[in-house]
């Protein structure tokens, strides 16, 4: 169950659009597409995971769960667009 009350940060809310535009995708795809840091894409993945946002679906792919799918989609927009 994804924790609602988990506030991403901004590098973890790009990791989160990249999830949710390619619904499943391997670290070195956010890499590619945010520009992020290795090291800084693979803690992003362990707090969404963590928080229950996302989950790691095979070796070295992601995507978001069922029930953040809708919390994602709502609070990433949301808070992108302003």
């Amino acid at each position: 169950m994804a924790n609602k009350s988990f506030d991403p940060s901004s590098q973890q809310r790009k990791v989160l659009n990249v999830l949710r535009d390619e619904y499943q995708v391997n670290p070195r795809r956010i890499r590619d597409v945010t520009g992020i840091e290795r090291q800084r894409v693979n803690d992003a993945l362990n707090a969404l995971e963590n928080a229950g946002w996302i989950e790691k679906r095979a070796r070295g792919l992601y995507r978001i769960v069922y029930d953040g799918d809708c919390y994602v989609e709502q609070e990433v927009r949301c808070r992108d667009d302003s």
